[in-house]
């Protein structure tokens, strides 16, 4: 037993060791541990810097493709030095590079060379809100015909859950959603180094992005609109979740909202708020 977990323990310290090599040598004075002399000689032949190289390059292609907005925004040069900076510190954990990045985010949010551009971390977000959509189990969307058959009284126990696909947020402070729309789609582009297209409203914004039908689409989504959303995925009753949208926006319009998140597809399922999972239904 002590052998074989002496083994494994051997296996791991070459397994971290030679994972930090690919990226930067230098790394594995940065892993406080002993490592094995094979990686030292693995570093020192030649095509082991062509294969440093070719894994770099594949980490960064990865996040080019997972954050397109972002890459179109800044520019193919600015981009992949950034993601080079983020890869060389950030190894793929799984063998699937879909999820690679997940936290690019918040690397832009903590990028010194991005201070210039605050939007550009909400833009990364909002990609990735695309990705999570995209690969979402499979779940039908709630029909607007399953809530309206319920009496005002069964309000207070009666809870939407969001659609697995569901992604939300508000950003207070830039219009976000319009920014990563444009450089999403490509219809008019914002660029980073000549600054904000003329037509652009620089206001608070916040978008719903779902995938009801097989492909991910996304809607405009006021602050009232967000709170009601958090609210439901927080477990809260319908009636809870209408309270916290008027909370953030009074002046609300909740019919208007309720047709929206039910046309996007924003639900999966109602449940009654009671704690009787019996009575949770499709």
């Amino acid at each position: 037993m002590g052998a074989s977990s002496n083994l494994s323990c051997r296996l791991g310290v070459f397994q971290d060791g030679f994972a930090a090599a690919l990226i930067a040598p230098a790394m594995l004075a940065d892993l406080a541990l002993d490592a094995p002399p094979e990686i030292a000689r693995l570093v020192a032949q030649p095509g082991f810097a062509v294969y440093r190289n070719t894994v770099l390059k594949g980490c960064i292609d990865a996040l080019q493709a997972n954050y397109p907005s972002v890459s179109r925004l800044v520019g193919d040069e600015w981009f992949r030095e950034a993601a080079a900076i983020y890869a060389r510190a950030n190894l793929p954990r799984q063998p699937s590079l879909l999820d690679y990045g997940s936290d690019f985010a918040a690397f832009l949010a903590a990028f010194e060379p991005a201070a210039d551009l605050p939007y550009l971390a909400g833009v990364a977000r909002l990609d990735r809100f695309w990705t999570e959509a995209h690969v979402a189990r499979d779940e039908i969307p709630l029909a607007a015909a399953a809530v309206a058959e319920f009496a005002a009284a069964d309000l207070a126990r009666v809870a939407l859950r969001p659609h697995a696909a569901a992604r939300w947020a508000w950003f207070e402070d830039e219009p976000i959603a319009t920014i990563w729309e444009r450089n999403r789609t490509g219809k008019a582009l914002l660029d980073a180094e000549e600054g904000v297209a003329p037509d652009l409203d620089w206001r608070a914004e916040g978008v719903l992005v779902t995938r009801p039908r097989g492909a991910v689409a996304w809607t405009p989504l006021g602050k009232g609109g967000c709170a009601f959303l958090d609210a439901c995925a927080t477990g809260g009753a319908l009636a809870d979740a209408v309270m916290a949208a008027l909370d953030a926006d009074p002046q609300a319009d909740l019919a208007a909202l309720m047709a929206l998140t039910l046309d996007a597809g924003a639900f999966g399922r109602i449940a009654f708020d009671d704690g009787d999972p019996q009575e949770t239904l499709r």
